[in-house]
């Protein structure tokens, strides 16, 4: 049974040690043990972005992280999406984002957002209003597409 999130939006600075060390945790677990894509997950861009971030109690279950333009991409972008995997198919994904979508435009005033998705996410982020604007790339190790979203 789906339960709701308990959402957080934070600031690096804002971000208490355990906050910070459980997002590096799930990031690390998703995106380096379970794709198999050993590559450096701090890039010091944390420091720049917002930190969207969801609770079922102390558990971190949904995260992403937040650009205005010109701070990752030239336009605004949402980044490092992810959901726990035991968390999955029960639409957390699709919560994560509307929320992100909706702070690009409140907390910067964004209506250009560009993704680089991992490729087999494409109809995930379509759903979204996103539409693919780059062939494949490959980006530590997966392959990658540029999607754009211009509201």
């Amino acid at each position: 049974m789906k339960q709701e999130l308990e959402w957080r939006v934070s600031l690096f600075s804002e971000l208490s040690t355990e906050e910070l060390y459980g997002i590096l945790h799930l990031r690390c677990k998703i995106f380096i043990l379970e794709q198999d894509a050993p590559y450096l997950d701090m890039d010091y861009k944390d420091q720049k972005a917002i930190h969207l971030h969801g609770y079922i109690g102390d558990k971190l279950v949904a995260y992403c992280r937040i650009f205005k333009s010109g701070d990752y991409f030239e336009d605004a972008s949402i980044g490092r999406v992810i959901v726990a995997k035991e968390y999955r198919k029960y639409g957390y994904g699709h919560d994560l984002m509307k929320k992100a979508i909706e702070l690009e435009k409140t907390e910067f005033g964004e209506r250009k957002i560009t993704l680089s998705a991992q490729q087999y996410l494409k109809n995930f982020y379509e759903s979204h209003g996103f539409l693919q604007t780059s062939e494949m790339y490959l980006e530590d190790g997966l392959p990658h597409i540029q999607m754009k979203k211009n509201d």
